[in-house]
């Protein structure tokens, strides 16, 4: 019998985005093991992570990693003892794929915090290919007011700005500060403001600047402006260092600043009395748990919030990164992989 075989992106020689570091390939179609199920892969949202993996800011786990977690598909065959879906459910794939389920950190609701994670697309396959396999236990529900596409960025950049915006511990009605206006902050953003904050944020895009004043924002900046009142917290969304010795200036007292994302750049020596005296507080942000992805979905769909996306097919993965690496578009953006005519594989 002739193994079914699919398209999938990967990794091959880490690089700058333009260099080509990623491939478009043949791949057997993966088969569901125990507790797992294959997803026929519909849209993947387009990750700033990717892109700090297809450059080798994050060194691939194994050879040849199918980069992608903002996964949205449809179940097409399930593995032994995989009750919790049925054939043809809409389910989502986020970072984490999967947690230990017995250190320290699990066994006190912490699982972003497993000794022993794997994530979609890092240490697992992800979804820039036309099927992958997923543990059931990971996966989400999604809400069914939001098409293929419109869902996608909420796996990732939804959630993880989420868990950021509730580690910043913004007060009611606050001033929050958003550094870097891309795909997480435009939706964190929506949801401070459902929440009563007034946002500031600071951005070097045109784009996105524009993007900030059309969604409400109270004040828009570049990365050289200081928003013009005290932040009662803050969220660096862009992966840049030399931004917190600024973000955290710009605190009021008492104030906390959250660094969502995976990776930073190096931060520059910070001076006690202008950066943290006073009771500023300075946290990171380290990927999510369950809960937080069921919570936002939830609060996503009461909001009906609107992500800002731009499309491109399945073969233009590489120039999607591209463009996301040069700012050449605002908000998020999703790869179109297949579409429900196209069947399943047996």
């Amino acid at each position: 019998m002739t193994e079914a075989m699919m398209r999938a992106w990967i990794v091959t020689s880490p690089g700058p985005i333009d260099d080509g570091p990623l491939e478009l390939v043949q791949r057997p179609v993966p088969r569901p093991g125990p507790g797992q199920v294959r997803l026929r892969v519909a849209v993947c949202g387009v990750c700033r992570t990717d892109l700090h993996l297809a450059e080798g800011d994050l060194t691939p786990r194994h050879r040849g990693a199918i980069p992608g977690h903002e996964v949205v598909g449809y179940i097409d065959e399930c593995g032994e003892g995989a009750t919790r879906f049925n054939l043809g459910d809409r389910v989502g794939a986020a970072w984490l794929a999967s947690t230990c389920g017995v250190c320290r950190f699990c066994r006190r609701a912490s699982e972003n915090l497993c000794v022993d994670p794997r994530f979609t697309g890092w240490d697992v396959d992800g979804g820039f290919a036309e099927f992958m396999v997923a543990d059931q236990r990971f996966l989400y529900s999604l809400p069914a007011q939001f098409s293929d596409e419109a869902v996608s960025p909420l796996l990732c950049a939804g959630i993880i700005g989420y868990r950021s915006l509730r580690r910043s511990e913004l007060r009611p009605h606050g001033r929050l500060g958003l550094y870097g206006f891309g795909g997480s902050a435009h939706l964190t953003a929506q949801v401070a403001l459902a929440e009563g904050a007034s946002v500031y944020v600071i951005t070097r895009s045109r784009k996105d600047q524009d993007l900030a004043r059309a969604l409400g924002a109270t004040w828009v900046g570049g990365v050289r402006d200081r928003p013009p009142e005290p932040l009662d917290a803050a969220i660096i969304f862009a992966p840049v260092g030399t931004l917190v010795p600024d973000a955290l200036a710009a605190l009021d007292r008492g104030a906390t600043l959250a660094i969502a994302g995976i990776h930073l750049s190096d931060i520059p020596a910070l001076n006690y009395a202008d950066h943290l005296f006073q009771e500023r507080t300075l946290r990171s942000v380290t990927a999510n748990t369950r809960t937080d992805g069921e919570e936002f979905l939830a609060l996503a769909a009461r909001i009906a919030i609107q992500p800002t996306l731009t499309m491109y097919e399945f073969d233009e993965v590489d120039r999607a990164l591209s463009d996301l690496a040069n700012d050449r578009f605002g908000g998020a953006a999703a790869i179109r992989v297949s579409s429900l005519d196209e069947g399943v594989v047996a």
